[in-house]
């Protein structure tokens, strides 16, 4: 068993980063499933939809849910999905680095990747000075 990665984002993001992490490393360690957020999209009648999702996500031990930003519609989905009796640990801020970097370490626990997670979208930063 491993945990899925779960990404629930607005429109074109999830998909776009899904599509590239599978690009550069090929077969992705981890289950990794989309759930994009239509712009009008009311929360409550998301989640059905998110629900399915976050099943589909599921290996057996939790499911990592990464959303692009923090009190957003997404954001308000995944913590909905928080209450629905699957392990779910929740990291906001959504990027390619931190994806990336989530991928890096697919024998890690549920509890330990959001650190992960945190870890990979701040090094994903770089100032540039040229």
């Amino acid at each position: 068993m491993a945990v899925g990665i779960l990404l629930v984002t607005h429109q074109g993001i999830g998909t776009a980063l899904a599509a590239v992490a599978t690009r550069l490393l090929g077969t992705l360690p981890l289950a990794v499933e989309v759930f994009e957020v239509r712009f009008d999209a009311d929360p409550d009648a998301a989640l059905p939809a998110a629900s399915a999702a976050l099943r589909r996500a599921d290996c057996g031990d939790g499911v990592l849910v990464l959303t692009d930003v923090y009190g957003a519609t997404p954001a308000n989905v995944a913590a909905r999905l928080a209450h629905l009796g699957t392990p779910v640990r929740r990291v906001s801020a959504l990027s390619l680095p931190m994806l990336l970097r989530v991928l890096n370490y697919p024998e890690l626990a549920l509890a330990e990747l959001p650190a992960v997670a945190a870890a990979g979208a701040r090094n994903g930063v770089v100032l540039d000075d040229a």
